[in-house]
């Protein structure tokens, strides 16, 4: 039995507008990002309190263990949860336990979560793992190979009728970020600015969060926003399976390569099942039904992760704190 929790209600976005949540399927090991510069600008309020449960038919209890994992929402809640279901029904029924699937609206929640050992495991974004896995207490277990890069970018976009060029052009505009502790959804383009001694406060109108990368994407194809920074594997996927939204944009700047999102575990667990859930992720490729979800979810295979790939990130958030706008 997997339990969940899902969306209850969509955002205010922009004063007059809402936001729908994206039906359509997106990889979900894609999910996860960031750390980002300056204070908190005026946010989108999401509601994360109601809880449902859901058994599937025919399913039973297999062993009163229950392994918590959570997962930030870097695509829309009610996605993540469809999405990630089979893959922690297939972790379940290797390691014999029970899984219980939790999310939360921002990163920072669930680094908390993690630091609390209150979940054993969590999908988390590339920014918290880099910048926080000293403070929160967490643990690197596998990296998804990805359209055979373990390395993803942010795109800048635009609308594509916009006469917008280059990031410069956004001044004084509006622009959505995504989590404020993303990494392509608010450090990058943050840092970018840093470099040019500004602030995004400062830089453009107004800023919004949209908490997950399918919803900046489609609040820029609506016109919603000006631009927005979003996941590389997300826009790319979304463009290839299902561009009604992806279509109406366009990328004007890419960032530099940064590590995928990653897996980690809570330092209360033991080392034992560390490996044990590293051997599942590893081996994924190996067995049938392993394979066959990992070509659902358009992932090659699980790799050991690399500290080296996140070090980037680091850099960033360094920078922008030389220059004040954390």
């Amino acid at each position: 039995m997997i339990t969940y929790h899902t969306l209850n209600t969509v955002n205010n976005f922009r004063d007059t507008f809402q936001i729908w949540l994206l039906t359509a399927l997106i990889v979900a090991l894609v999910a996860l990002l960031f750390w980002g510069c300056g204070d908190n600008p005026e946010s989108i309020e999401v509601d994360f309190t109601k809880k449902v449960k859901v058994k599937r038919p025919g399913e039973q209890k297999a062993n009163s263990k229950v392994l918590k994992v959570a997962v930030g929402a870097m695509i829309s809640p009610r996605e993540t949860a469809s999405h990630y279901y089979a893959l922690l029904r297939y972790i379940a029924g290797k390691a014999e336990r029970e899984v219980e699937l939790i999310q939360r609206k921002t990163y920072g929640q669930i680094n908390e979560l993690i630091a609390k050992g209150q979940v054993d495991m969590a999908f988390i974004c590339s920014g918290p793992y880099a910048t926080g896995k000293d403070t929160f207490n967490f643990q690197a277990l596998a990296v998804p190979l990805i359209r055979n890069k373990h390395t993803y970018r942010s795109y800048l976009i635009v609308h594509k009728d916009s006469y917008h060029q280059e990031l410069s052009d956004l001044q004084g505009k509006v622009f959505a970020f995504t989590d404020p502790d993303s990494n392509t959804g608010a450090l990058v383009p943050s840092y970018w600015l840093s470099k040019q001694g500004v602030s995004p406060e400062s830089f453009f109108k107004k800023i919004v969060y949209t908490y997950s990368h399918d919803n900046s994407i489609m609040a820029v194809a609506r016109s919603l926003v000006d631009a927005a920074a979003v996941h590389e594997q997300i826009w790319e996927y979304y463009n290839e399976q299902n561009p009604e939204y992806t279509s109406k944009t366009r990328i004007i700047k890419k960032s530099e390569e940064f590590g995928n999102p990653l897996m980690v575990a809570g330092s209360h667990i033991s080392d034992t099942l560390k490996g044990k859930i590293r051997n599942i992720l590893f081996n994924m490729d190996e067995d049938e039904e392993g394979k066959n979800l990992l070509e659902e979810l358009m992932i090659q295979e699980f790799i050991a992760p690399n500290d080296q790939w996140y070090l980037p990130i680091v850099a960033m958030k360094k920078q922008c704190s030389r220059k004040g706008l954390q």
